[in-house]
């Protein structure tokens, strides 16, 4: 989870293995382009004769709390099934953008979500702010606090509606969600949420999936009917080894169909590709796993 626990596994990760720093990624990205560092992403976004081809726009969503700035990604022609991707504590930023672009690739809507648009526009922080700095992780943990069960449920119904009004959006099938770190337990309470739209949604080393609280996220698994990808990171499951295991009482417990995975030697963050403690081989493996759900799921008729 995005603690001062993660934090620290960060900065001792970077120290220890000579790793980029997300400012050093963020400086190598603006010259030399996401699909030179992320080589995965250059077969999935256009060097694959199966690739569509995407159009991406910055979209702003009319919320009963305001205006939510996002990145709308879809490939140029026909209609598919919609998809939330909800980013992780750092927010909007290029690499979730590169992450929704090289969804779309597949053959999905993506929208790509600011959670904190009540609070500030995206980005919130520099281009490679860093864990290891102070001010950051107050901001970061600010943010985090303005949000709420409820903020995180009013928003996934507002943006399943506008998925639903696209003309790229096939709304014979059924909506996706994924996310990140804190966008994790999002993506349980957006299913939760709409659960006549949600057919699918993953969690990648998502933090608070399982709480003592009357709104834990695990305890809106009986309102769902979406299939679930849970990817834990190993640090995760050391501090919380429960948590696994509640998980898959819950879901089999509602007859819902779950793929909960701790990946060995995954640190919380392993995913997006601006994070030190990035690891492409599981995080490939990771991505694998969300194809194959949705591929399952979401191909079903709503």
């Amino acid at each position: 989870m995005c603690d001062e626990r993660a934090f620290a596994d960060h900065d001792e990760f970077v120290r220890q293995s000579g790793a980029l720093t997300r400012r050093e990624f963020g400086v190598l990205s603006a010259g030399v382009g996401a699909a030179m560092l992320w080589p995965e992403f250059a077969s999935a976004a256009g060097t694959s004769a199966a690739a569509a081809e995407v159009v991406g726009e910055e979209v702003v969503v009319t919320t009963p709390d305001g205006q939510a700035d996002c990145h709308f990604v879809r490939p140029k022609s026909g209609k598919h099934p919609g998809v939330i991707l909800w980013p992780d504590a750092f927010g909007l930023r290029t690499s979730m953008r590169q992450m929704g672009k090289r969804l779309a690739t597949s053959g999905y809507a993506v929208l790509v979500v600011n959670p904190y648009y009540r609070k500030t526009k995206a980005p919130f922080l520099p281009e490679g702010a860093s864990f290891a700095d102070p001010e950051t992780r107050e901001k970061i943990m600010a943010m985090m606090g303005s949000l709420s069960a409820a903020t995180h449920r009013a928003d996934a119904k507002t943006f399943v509606d506008w998925l639903d009004e696209q003309p790229s959006v096939d709304r014979a099938r059924r909506i996706g969600t994924m996310g990140y770190c804190m966008g994790g337990p999002i993506t349980l309470r957006t299913a939760a949420s709409r659960p006549d739209r949600i057919g699918a949604a993953a969690s990648f080393h998502g933090g608070g999936l399982v709480t003592d609280k009357p709104d834990s996220p695990h305890r809106s698994i009986p309102e769902m009917k979406a299939d679930f990808l849970i990817a834990i990171a190993a640090n995760d499951d050391e501090q919380e080894p429960k948590v696994k295991d509640v998980l898959r009482e819950s879901f089999a417990k509602s007859h819902l169909t779950a793929e909960i995975e701790v990946y060995a030697g995954a640190l919380h963050g392993w995913c997006p590709p601006d994070m030190p403690v990035y690891d492409e081989e599981k995080a490939e493996r990771a991505w694998s796993r969300l194809l194959a759900l949705f591929g399952s799921a979401l191909t079903k008729k709503a």
